[in-house]
């Protein structure tokens, strides 16, 4: 089976980046596949035209998407489950992230008369300066859940999972004290997305 890794992340020198390598690991080591999209390595073009605007806002299901778009729904359409993997910025993924969405959730594609497949499994695995327990305290993980789950996987993919790797700021005790366990967390969630191992 395979799964589409949706990666974003500005600096390759973040924790982020490692629970992306080890889920990873984890997949590969389940015998599946995945593919990966790295926004800002492909520096994803995040603005939508106002010809895309258009498009979506008078429900057009044209076929004239711009080709970097159909790129990426040809990605998930290949695929049988879709990871997001970012770091929380304002209690939100990074703007790139939800540019993505913008212009990767089209109408004819991911609403309305939809071509987008239901995807069996979908996966967030965010990592976050605050400690889990005070974004929990405030409300804030059910806020992003509600985003993420609620809305833009919603009933796009069966099964919906959301792991916030809390309290990973550089120079926070947390951080060195969690580290491994985090990663082995992001591991045992690429070995076992599939329910193999």
């Amino acid at each position: 089976m395979k799964a589409f890794i949706v990666y974003c992340h500005p600096s390759e020198d973040s924790f982020t980046s490692h629970v992306r390598d080890s889920f990873i690991r984890g997949i590969v080591d389940s015998g599946n596949e995945y593919i990966l999209s790295d926004l800002y390595k492909m520096n994803f073009k995040t603005d939508m035209s106002e010809k895309e605007y258009l498009r979506d806002s008078n429900y057009r299901n044209t076929p004239d998407l711009e080709e970097d778009v159909l790129v990426e729904q040809k990605k998930i359409n290949e695929s049988d489950a879709i990871v997001f993997i970012y770091p929380v910025f304002w209690t939100e993924a990074p703007a790139k992230l939800v540019g993505w969405f913008d212009r990767v959730w089209t109408y004819g594609f991911a609403y309305g008369n939809k071509t987008m497949k239901l995807l069996d499994k979908g996966l967030i695995l965010c990592t976050a300066g605050n400690e889990k327990e005070k974004l929990e305290h405030f409300g804030l993980i059910d806020t992003m859940k509600k985003v993420m789950l609620g809305d833009r996987l919603f009933n796009r993919v069966k099964e919906s999972d959301f792991v916030v790797f809390g309290g990973m700021s550089k120079g926070s005790e947390t951080r060195e004290r969690d580290w491994d366990k985090n990663l082995q967390i992001a591991y045992k969630k690429g070995k076992k997305l599939f329910g193999t191992n």
